[in-house]
């Protein structure tokens, strides 16, 4: 999309927020504003979550760019009463700016780990977790892959082993990989990263970063070691960096292209809607180096109230109850980020045993590119999504790994310097 067009496209999404918050009301009753990230399945079960509310709540889906989006509204003067952001690292932009509210979840309300930190700026809560992913998973059909790698080493040998029979012909790619959508990257990064150096992950999110380090280049030495299997991706390494998200999830489902696929538990969205029969695909966690599993990387959606908000204010509140999202827990398709959230009350089972892992996880991790600053997050091609392409890249090309790690690193520094996250 151009930038004339995106512009345009804010501008009339901003106007058209201006008229129906003046519109979206009942019985004469101002409507909350609600703008959200959510579009298809996931919007719709957000609006039976907040049609329990006891007030009117109005949905606005902002899509994907929601923070410029946001941004269209402020501008206007129209902001909207809450949003329902991606990553923490908009949130704190946003309370630096003086844009949110101070916000006291319901009695009750309690996040793994120390995740509710991130949404904590100058010792105010500002943010709430509403949604959860859990972002350390494979996919595989257990008909063309039953017995999956239970640690690292055999993962890569699986891999060699699978992408030398696909070479002759023999069966499927062992790995399908959405290399054109440079997030899929960094969560494999934020992975092997969180295994080999777990002490080094959460200071990259910091000032001090440092993006040239030990720990930078040993996780990123271990995805050359992988990505550089000859026969490890359908159709070769230059198709993978053409191939998105779903449809790299479709060449495991439904085309068995490939044996495994790695991305979250969003992933089953995908697999309902293309999987050729009833028997869909099992899971295993991401498979680490150390004992007792490999990493927990999470991530998730945050819903913050506007300066000046009351009934945003109020609503937010009333999101964190346990008993809130009951609707889309019961319609499957929800993690939820509350441990308090009886496990009973998952009708899915795969997120029923997901939620028992984040309980359960030693230190969970949030999802480090989404904590990042600035461009360096990498949305719109740019940052750290565009960096770990350039990588994928050149380890798949002949590159030597030890070229391709410093050209990344390299890469890599200079954006965090740029962003004032690290050197």
């Amino acid at each position: 999309m151009t930038g004339g067009l995106r512009r345009r496209t804010l501008l009339r999404a901003a106007v058209a927020g201006t008229a129906t918050a003046a519109t979206g009301c009942s019985g004469g009753e101002r409507a909350v504003q609600v703008a959200v990230v959510w579009s298809g399945a996931e919007l719709e079960r957000f609006r039976e979550v907040v049609a329990g509310y006891p007030a009117p709540v109005q949905v606005v889906s902002a899509g994907n760019d929601i923070d410029a989006f946001l941004r269209a509204r402020h501008l206007a003067g129209t902001s909207p009463d809450v949003a329902i952001l991606p990553r923490p690292g908009l949130v704190t932009e946003y309370a630096e700016r003086g844009w949110l509210s101070p916000l006291t979840p319901a009695a009750g309300y309690a996040v793994p780990g120390d995740l509710g930190d991130l949404l904590t700026v100058g010792g105010q809560r500002v943010g709430v977790w509403v949604k959860a992913a859990h972002k350390s998973l494979f996919w595989h059909l257990p008909t063309v892959l039953p017995q999956p790698p239970t640690s690292w080493d055999e993962l890569v040998a699986l891999t060699r082993r699978l992408g030398a029979r696909a070479r002759r012909g023999l069966g499927p790619a062992p790995l399908a990989i959405g290399a054109a959508d440079g997030w899929v990257l960094t969560d494999w990064f934020e992975n092997v990263l969180a295994d080999v150096a777990p002490d080094g992950y959460d200071a990259l999110a910091g000032p001090d970063a440092d993006w040239q380090g030990a720990p930078v280049r040993d996780a990123l030495d271990r995805l050359a070691e992988i990505w550089s299997v000859d026969g490890a991706f359908p159709g070769g390494a230059r198709r993978a960096l053409l191939t998105q998200y779903e449809e790299s999830v479709i060449q495991v489902v439904r085309a068995r292209r490939a044996a495994m696929v790695f991305e979250g538990d969003f992933v089953d969205d995908v697999v309902h809607r293309f999987q050729r029969d009833s028997a869909g695909p099992s899971t295993f966690r991401f498979p680490g180096t150390r004992p007792g599993g490999g990493p927990l990387i999470v991530g998730g959606d945050v819903a913050v109230a506007f300066a000046g908000a009351d009934a945003g204010v109020e609503l937010v509140r009333w999101l964190t109850d346990a008993a809130a999202f009951r609707p889309w827990l019961r319609a499957g398709g929800y993690l939820s980020p509350n441990i308090i959230v009886p496990l009973d009350s998952y009708a899915d089972p795969v997120r029923r045993r997901l939620a028992g892992e984040m309980r359960t996880a030693d230190t969970p991790r949030f999802d480090l590119s989404d904590r990042l600053p600035g461009p360096f997050t990498g949305s719109d091609g740019v940052g750290i999504w565009r960096m770990m392409q350039d990588f994928f890249s050149d380890v798949t090309s002949g590159v030597p790994a030890a070229e391709a790690v410093r050209r990344a690193t390299g890469q890599l520094a200079a954006a965090a310097r740029t962003a004032g996250g690290g050197r």
